[in-house]
């Protein structure tokens, strides 16, 4: 069975920073797109960031320029360094690995920006 897991989420105040990273041990970095997506309530799932087997990076508008996403292909992980973090922010982040014919997920993990 395929596994993404997510951790780093958590409650962090507006202006603050986050480092989500996602691991897995059956799936080859090298050969899938790896993303970020993220879902707030009452919001459709939405691209926050990904990177192509090739390290071609896209960012939504809304986090360009405050969010960072990277790989280490040796590990199999993928990091979202979230900086200048705003209410907005807060959603449920999920990794994803898109191949040629389907996309995992990951199980999701909560990020909260409050003061």
């Amino acid at each position: 069975q395929v596994q993404l897991v997510e951790s780093g989420g958590g409650l962090v105040q507006p202006g603050g920073s986050l480092r989500l990273s996602c691991a897995s041990s059956r799936i080859p970095f090298t050969m899938y797109t790896m993303g970020w997506y993220r879902q707030a309530p009452g919001k459709e799932r939405e691209l926050v960031a990904d990177i192509t087997r090739t390290g071609t990076i896209t960012y939504a508008d809304s986090v360009r320029g405050r969010f960072t996403i990277s790989k280490d292909n040796a590990k199999n992980m993928v990091f979202l360094q979230m900086n200048s973090l705003r209410p907005e922010d807060t959603a449920v982040y999920f990794c994803s690995a898109r191949g040629l014919g389907a996309t995992n997920w990951g199980q999701g993990t909560l990020v909260t920006v409050s003061s």
